[in-house]
């Protein structure tokens, strides 16, 4: 990982902070002890003493937004996040068919965890640019939510692809089904990913493993049984 990027991790999890001159900001809020493992992870990497400037959100499941609203309230960070999810963020959302587990598991978590609905700033919708870091444009990759978004860096080849898929070594897979609102549309939203300029993506549900050996974990998902192994660039 970059110098300017730091994976928070716990077991299941993770998000990320990236980090410019103006300050930082987050990709997510993670879930069960996420804020102080936060603080713990900005004191170890010196960046304590920086703002956090913003908070994007990648889509509405509550173990990336359990920790939003009290991060914004104590830093004063802006929100950003994708518009089709709102309803994920007032805890309203419609879940049906398989996902109906993960409506009953966040039914059950939001009062347990004291989970807090946010106001955002800034909607997000496919194309918006963030002018942060090394500029952000949103990609619209839907299936896991219906908002579900990735951010791709231009300039460094990179996306931050969120839930599109876990990657662990060879159990690397896609988002199982009970967590997914529209799972006919996820082969459409990681071929759409793949067709970007890619040196390496960043999923969020992962291993310590480099951005282009990830991205190599996608692509074999992808690829027929006894299909040539595409190389991502070194």
């Amino acid at each position: 990982m970059r110098d300017d990027v730091i994976q928070i991790r716990a077991p299941g999890w993770g998000f990320y902070v990236l980090r410019d001159r103006a300050g930082l900001y987050l990709l997510d809020s993670g879930f069960i002890g996420g804020h102080r493992l936060l603080r713990q992870c900005l004191r170890k990497a010196g960046w304590d003493r920086d703002p956090i400037k913003g908070i994007i959100v990648t889509h509405g499941h509550l173990d990336h937004i359990l920790n939003v609203r009290p991060i914004a309230e104590e830093t004063g960070a802006w929100i950003a996040a994708p518009r089709l999810d709102a309803a994920h963020y007032e805890g309203r959302y419609p879940y049906r068919g398989l996902a109906r587990v993960c409506s009953v598991l966040e039914s059950i978590g939001r009062p347990v965890l004291k989970y807090r609905p946010f106001s955002v700033d800034t909607w997000i919708d496919d194309g918006t640019e963030l002018s942060i870091w090394h500029g952000l444009t949103a990609v619209h990759l839907p299936g896991h939510t219906d908002g579900h978004m990735g951010f791709y860096c231009a300039r460094l080849r990179l996306l931050f692809c969120a839930d599109l898929f876990a990657s662990y070594g060879t159990i690397s897979h896609l988002p199982p089904a009970i967590f997914n609102s529209a799972p006919k549309l996820i082969p459409a939203s990681v071929t759409k990913a793949l067709a970007l300029d890619l040196e390496g993506v960043v999923p969020h549900h992962c291993d310590l493993a480099p951005p282009v050996e990830h991205l190599r974990r996608l692509q074999r998902l992808t690829r027929p049984s006894g299909a040539p192994e595409h190389r991502a660039p070194q």
